[in-house]
């Protein structure tokens, strides 16, 4: 059930909302006063205590979070991990399926065209090494998943294809994928599927038994309003298995002798034994607050103040919107003719607004003409407000109206 959301509530548990107006929260949200209190509380317990004394104090924490991060992904806990960021989530999961043998000379790597640098990077690193190939699936006109493409790339069963990577909501606009539907093709031609969660996890419902992917990675200091230095990986049980990650300690393997060691289950083969606990513990309160609050009542909110930014900033002359899609998320990207979206970001920013500007190595697939290859981006969360929104609307009418 949805429910409904005190925003007078959430500003006040926040403190950032007395400082600024936040409309980026696609890069990093802002943290409650719990959230903040839960990692300086342990950092002070730490120093008093001692590391390792301290740790095992935590313990139970620790295993919670991992509970609350299941929950939170459609999983069970021995599929969920906790890592630095989305990034290094994506890296551990796509090189432990290159090393487990997953990925070989000839082999194709699919993609969607609203894929992140990162997660790009990293497969066309272990493409060259492997010799195989990345290529990308077509969009349809609303810049979403060509699904037929992607059906005809997987061929009856698959074909040579290796796995097939797709992005949830992407960094530089903002529709939402049909990553249901993808799942469902992924499935039927026995093809691992990784998603890319990003921008979705903290402000959309993110199930991977609905979805059908077998890896989803997201990162806590977006929408989930965790700290920096942390992220998610999630790894369906059997899937795990195949999966031989780098980098591996004793809290990912066990050391039987001198010649052999082997993996931990499930997830666990991706821990890390020397980790930012009190972050580790912000996020918990943070995925704990966000349960609590409700996914879909979060959804809403976040999409209501999305599609409001949209309306009225595409009704102002010389502002062009261009998130594309039929379903979209709270990320909102617009340009103002004859002015640079730096110089939009740093209007609003002497506003006391925050925003992002978007550029084309974020994105180089998609952001390429006839596409803008930088635009201004705002991103509101359940805790702004209409007035919020109207401020950054009047900044950029403004600005349009000086440049036309």
């Amino acid at each position: 059930m949805t429910g409904t959301i005190d925003v007078a509530a959430e500003r006040a548990a926040t403190p950032g909302c007395a400082t600024v107006a936040h409309l980026n929260n696609a890069g990093a949200g802002l943290p409650s006063a719990a959230t903040l209190g839960a990692e300086i509380d342990y950092l002070r317990f730490e120093a008093e205590r001692g590391g390792y004394e301290a740790a095992n104090q935590v313990a139970d924490r620790l295993a919670a979070l991992r509970s609350s991060a299941a929950r939170l992904l459609g999983a069970r806990p021995d599929e969920v991990a906790v890592a630095g960021s989305d990034t290094q989530a994506w890296t551990k999961v796509v090189w432990g399926y290159f090393l487990g043998g997953g990925i070989g000379r000839g082999q194709r790597l699919l993609v969607d065209r609203i894929t992140y640098d990162s997660h790009y990077l990293g497969l066309l690193q272990i493409a060259e090494l492997a010799g195989a190939s990345v290529e990308v699936v077509p969009s349809v006109a609303d810049g979403t998943v060509d699904l037929d493409a992607l059906a005809a790339l997987l061929g009856p069963v698959g074909g040579a294809v290796a796995l097939v990577a797709l992005t949830h909501v992407g960094t530089h606009r903002g529709l939402v994928n049909p990553v249901e539907d993808a799942g469902a093709l992924c499935r039927g031609a026995s093809v691992p599927y990784f998603l890319d969660a990003c921008q979705s996890v903290g402000q959309l419902p993110v199930d991977m038994g609905a979805i059908g992917c077998d890896v989803a990675t997201a990162t806590g200091r977006k929408w989930l309003r965790g700290p920096r230095g942390t992220g998610l990986i999630a790894v369906r049980s059997d899937f795990a298995e195949r999966l031989r990650p780098p980098g591996i300690g004793n809290s990912a393997a066990v050391w039987e002798d001198a010649g052999h060691y082997r993996y931990r289950a499930g997830a666990e083969r991706f821990a890390e034994f020397e980790v930012p606990l009190s972050a580790h513990l912000g996020l918990g309160v943070a995925i704990d607050h966000a349960l609590a609050l409700g996914i879909d009542a979060i959804a809403d909110r976040v999409g209501a103040l999305g599609e409001r930014l949209r309306t009225d900033l595409g009704a102002l002359p010389g502002v062009a919107v261009h998130d594309g899609g039929t379903r979209r998320s709270g990320i909102v990207t617009f340009t103002v003719d004859g002015v640079a979206p730096a110089g939009v970001s740093g209007a609003a920013s002497e506003a006391g607004i925050n925003v992002s500007v978007s550029d084309a190595p974020w994105a180089r697939l998609d952001m390429v003409a006839p596409n803008p290859t930088t635009k201004v981006r705002a991103s509101p969360h359940y805790y702004n407000t209409g007035d919020e929104l109207a401020r950054l609307v009047e900044v950029v009418e403004a600005l349009a109206s000086r440049a036309g």
